[in-house]
């Protein structure tokens, strides 16, 4: 017989699993055969996050699909999502750099009718796992920030949205072991002090941006003053919005046109 909730429950509990009763539910209601169910639950015992064990995370309304070995779309980056559709220009270009499993680029393509979507990363599982996710609602290149994007977006970016790695390097062994042993490095550690991609998106941002548009980028409460330093010698015009909620804060640069190239 497949195990029941309660034996599921007792599994996951046992295993140090905080929420172990959501996670019965959600395992139970996913597995498609007694041995898929086993199986799940063998997996999220022994550390594995919930969602790759799931295949999926739920993000913005939506479900991402997740595969093993992918970075995890977080539920407070859902603030940087809701901060680009409110400043987002009609039928806008958006590019999601270090774009992971393509959540973000998803959501926004889903709240902005007539978006055109283009969205970039380094590690290749993640660029197949993202264009499964936006499927054929834009597009998905694999390569390094700007580098694999098309020239002809150059001007015309009206939303950049970069979820760039910010941990410290000597602060990624602290990382919940969910994180630290399961998700790539790429997409946590951010260098020295946390913002070395920060700092690099930053500085490609106005040659992409049209004039107005605007990059996003979420980043820590303690890197909040030397991001928004960043982003104001870069030439974007900075401003920080916090969800005290979601314990979010994102960086938003407008890019005002002058020296645009």
């Amino acid at each position: 017989m497949p195990p029941s909730y309660v034996h599921v429950v007792t599994a996951l509990r046992s295993a140090g699993c905080v929420f172990a009763e959501d996670e019965a539910r959600l395992i139970l209601t996913t597995a498609r055969t007694p041995v898929e169910l086993t199986a799940m639950v063998d997996r999220r015992s022994a550390g594995q996050p919930l969602e790759h064990v799931l295949g999926w995370a739920e993000f913005s309304g939506l479900r991402i699909a997740v595969e093993p070995g992918v970075f995890v779309p977080r539920r407070r980056t859902e603030f940087l999502v809701r901060q680009a559709v409110e400043l987002a220009p009609e039928a806008p270009v958006v590019v999601d750099l270090c774009c992971g499993s393509g959540a973000v680029g998803a959501a926004l393509v889903a709240a902005l009718p007539g978006a055109e979507l283009h969205a970039a990363d380094i590690d290749p599982v993640a660029v197949r796992c993202a264009r499964r996710n936006v499927g054929e609602r834009g597009r998905v290149y694999e390569g390094d920030l700007f580098g694999p994007l098309p020239r002809g977006l150059r001007g015309r970016v009206g939303v950049l949205a970069a979820n760039v790695p910010y941990v410290p390097t000597g602060e990624v062994g602290f990382l919940p072991p969910e994180a630290r042993d399961h998700e790539p490095l790429v997409a946590l550690d951010g260098g020295g002090d946390g913002l070395d991609v920060l700092r690099r998106v930053a500085a490609g941002a106005p040659g992409w941006l049209a004039p107005g548009g605007s990059l996003l980028v979420e980043t820590s409460e303690r890197q909040v003053g030397r991001a928004v330093g960043v982003f104001a010698a870069a030439g974007l015009i900075p401003r920080v919005e916090v969800s005290e909620e979601l314990h979010a804060n994102v960086i938003i640069g407008m890019w005002p046109g002058v020296g645009a190239g």
